[in-house]
């Protein structure tokens, strides 16, 4: 590999705050922000908003669509228009 084409790839702690969760890995985002992790050792930390801790999708509590309130909400605003052209 050509030398100074490739960022720099480092340990760093991606850290989801709101469901207390934070994983280890290998990355080339950089932070000023730092952590002491379980090993002893201190690595760039990077928030995020949303993690899998966190995501709908992976914890099971997606929202429920209510679309038979959706449908009735739509036949009283435009009515039932069956036969109608």
């Amino acid at each position: 590999m050509k030398p100074n084409t490739h960022p720099k790839y480092q340990q760093v702690v991606f850290r989801d705050r709101g469901a207390d969760f934070a994983i280890l890995t290998r990355s080339t985002e950089t932070s000023d922000k730092t952590v002491e992790w379980t090993d002893g050792k201190t690595y760039p930390v990077i928030d995020v908003e949303i993690s899998s801790a966190s995501h709908p999708f992976w914890t099971g509590r997606q929202r429920v669509l209510d679309s038979a309130g959706q449908i009735e909400k739509f036949r009283r605003r435009y009515g039932d228009r069956k036969g109608k052209s």
